[in-house]
């Protein structure tokens, strides 16, 4: 191997020594304690150090990284206490994550590291997010995330490297290269040669390099690191290098074809710099073996110190306590004078509300910008804030949930209208994975806020109609609010967005246009996780959202007779449980509305929640009502036998005869 030292002085070489030394000691350290016991898993980068710290040195302290599994030497190039780095890869209270996650599924916010999560390729959207802020911020700085080979065979890769792209984002992609994904040769993932041939269908730069060649890697990032804080742009730097061990420990590497191992050992990217060092004369033998012991002591003395430390003990309020990122800010009453306008009109002016009071406020998604999105709620937006904060999106769902998350690791706040809640499957695995677990994981807020055009009842077919609000209910972590009238749908939305953490932000798209109420002027709060009694009574409670109010109070005003609590929960997680268990125990008698499908639907658990708290209290059984069990149908007349409207009559009637 041919060492280029080009401008490198003596001691910058042997920096790079000393940061290259150190991950391979602790893999050497690692799997002698995996034989040993001492940790449950390991995965290996033993013999891919060259890439993780080249790109480190190269990169500025204060310039995200997001790194993968075989990238210990950015972790330990950048700084992180040994202590706390075996921490966290023993279970222990002073590990990142607190015990919750492993090895390096997790981040640092004082060393700029966003840590990867086991679906790989997420991560790169985030990067996008990252740089976006940075751009925005004008500062200057680079991002650089890594995947594998076989991550990029992911849709992630084509999303993530297209953002960039199109939005000119200075993101170095860098592919690590090793040429197996798990036990799959790179011949059953791809069918080109090189990755930088990928760059030419973006429009952008490549560059592939040796990637056991620590010199060569340095001074690539170095140079596109150089060129695109001053003219952003992505990069796909290919570094190709071979993973000696196995995916982890346990899987082994007897897929190898006999001999691959022997020859990639010659190009062992520790052992070929060191000869290099030792034959220029830069590293004397003696410094080497002093060297090698003053880390090993290091790595010793942190291991043992974390082995010893006490195991982590489960407690219960901590941990639902860090689920969400504390809320700090007060909720602001209504002070405005109030004017009659649509839900559209209102959601329109919370956002607009958001976007004037939070410089920092990003609203992406298709067709917001000009156009206005296909409902017109950000129309004129372009106009008051630019297309800098007013951005519209390939059809890329899942980057951009990703890039909003980037957004918020970045110090901004972000909106991302999902052009219609049945599209959110595109994204599904950033929100349900990314933004709902990552404050949990390691105490990164995701200010991000979902809006989701969603529901049934305008003769859109499958596609375009379903309720799928359950899917994140489900899902700890995630807000879920769905408003049902214009002044709660604006005063929630500024609410949402003032909340530093994820929320999905649900809009019925029937009620767009069709529902009217005074909405105050000005900026307010609604608050999340508080339910609204609309109509008191004492023989029946009625506890539905959304359209379910509507046909609930159609119902209502055509009884006169029937005294009812009506409550419209507003949001469905945080769930207002004191509201509800209340008017449980105040009627006896309890039907749940929703328009989502009957299986699986939120109405399920609030019934389980009634008859586990209520049941001494109840004269009738629990009676749940929703949409039927298929998808929802395009004909108007099939849709509304599919809706429950006509049932929901039915269902109170039987219980109040019950």
């Amino acid at each position: 191997m041919k060492f280029n030292r080009k401008a490198f002085t003596d001691t910058q070489l042997l920096d790079i020594y000393r940061n290259l030394l150190k991950p391979r000691l602790i893999e050497e350290k690692m799997l002698i304690a995996l034989r040993q016991g001492r940790i449950s898993k390991w995965f290996s980068g033993y013999g891919q150090e060259a890439v993780s710290v080249g790109v480190t040195m190269a990169m500025h302290p204060n310039e995200y990284m997001l790194p993968m599994h075989r990238n210990l030497g950015i972790f330990t190039t950048r700084g992180i206490p040994l202590y706390n780095l075996f921490s966290q890869f023993q279970g222990k209270a002073d590990g990142f994550t607190k015990g919750r996650d492993r090895s390096f599924h997790f981040g640092s916010k004082e060393h700029h590291i966003v840590g990867m999560i086991s679906h790989l390729g997420p991560q790169m959207g985030i990067a996008d997010g990252i740089a976006l802020a940075g751009k925005l911020s004008k500062e200057k700085k680079a991002t650089l995330v890594i995947t594998g080979d076989g991550g990029a065979s992911q849709g992630d890769f084509h999303e993530a490297i297209n953002v960039a792209a199109v939005w000119d984002l200075p993101v170095i992609f860098l592919v690590e290269n090793n040429h197996w994904g798990l036990s799959t040769p790179s011949s059953e993932q791809f069918k080109f040669r090189s990755f930088t041939y990928k760059a030419m269908g973006y429009g952008i730069k490549a560059k592939a390099v040796d990637g056991n060649n620590v010199l060569d890697v340095y001074q690539a990032v170095t140079d596109i690191t150089t060129e695109i804080r001053e003219n952003p742009g992505p990069y796909i730097l290919e570094c190709n290098t071979f993973r000696m061990r196995g995916h982890e420990e346990a899987s082994g590497t007897k897929y190898y074809p006999d001999g691959l191992q022997e020859k990639w050992a010659k190009k062992d990217p520790v052992d070929n710099y060191r000869t290099f060092l030792l034959e220029k004369g830069i590293l004397h033998p003696d410094e080497n073996e002093r060297l090698q012991e003053e880390i090993k002591k290091e790595i010793n003395d942190a291991f043992e110190k974390a082995f010893v430390a006490p195991e982590i003990e489960f407690d219960k309020a901590t941990e639902f306590a860090d689920l969400y990122a504390p809320v700090k800010h007060e909720l602001i009453d209504p002070s405005g004078e109030a004017k009659e306008a649509r839900l559209v009109d209102a959601i329109h002016e919370g956002l607009k509300e958001s976007m004037r009071k939070h410089n920092n406020l990003v609203i992406m998604g298709q067709d917001i910008a000009e156009y206005g999105g296909v409902f017109k709620v950000t129309e004129g937006f372009v106009e008051e804030f630019g297309k800098d904060r007013v951005r519209n999106t390939p059809l890329c769902e899942a980057a951009i949930v990703g890039s909003a998350l980037g957004l918020s690791v970045g110090g901004y706040k972000a909106v991302m209208e999902m052009q219609f809640a049945d599209f959110v499957t595109e994204g599904f695995n950033q929100i349900i994975n990314n933004l709902a677990k990552i404050h949990w994981r390691w105490g990164q807020n995701a200010d991000v806020v979902v809006r989701m055009p969603t529901g049934a009842g305008v003769a859109a077919g499958p596609f375009h109609s379903q309720s799928n609000e359950a899917w994140f209910t489900h899902t700890p972590g995630l807000k879920v609010v769905y408003p049902a009238f214009p002044e709660d749908a604006k005063g929630l939305l500024i609410n949402a967005i003032d909340d530093p953490n994820p929320v999905m932000f649900f809009e019925h798209k029937a009620l767009y246009r069709s529902i009217y109420g005074p909405v105050p002027e000005g900026y307010y709060h609604v608050p999340i996780g508080k339910a609204n009694l609309i109509k008191e009574g004492n023989d029946i409670s009625i506890i539905t959202y959304g359209s379910g109010v509507h046909w609930a109070l159609e119902y209502l005003n055509s009884k006169p007779g029937i005294s009812a609590d009506l409550i419209d929960l507003r949001t469905l997680q945080p769930l207002d449980r004191e509201a509800i268990i209340a008017s449980a125990k105040k009627t006896g008698r309890v039907v749940i509305l929703q328009e989502d499908v009957m299986f699986g639907g939120i109405a399920s658990d609030i019934s389980s929640m009634i008859m586990e708290e209520c049941f001494a209290d109840l004269d009738a059984p629990v009676k749940r009502v929703a949409s039927l069990d298929t998808p929802v149908p395009f004909a108007k007349a099939l849709e509304n036998e599919f809706l429950p409207k006509k049932r929901f009559a039915e269902a109170v009637e039987e219980l109040l005869g019950f």
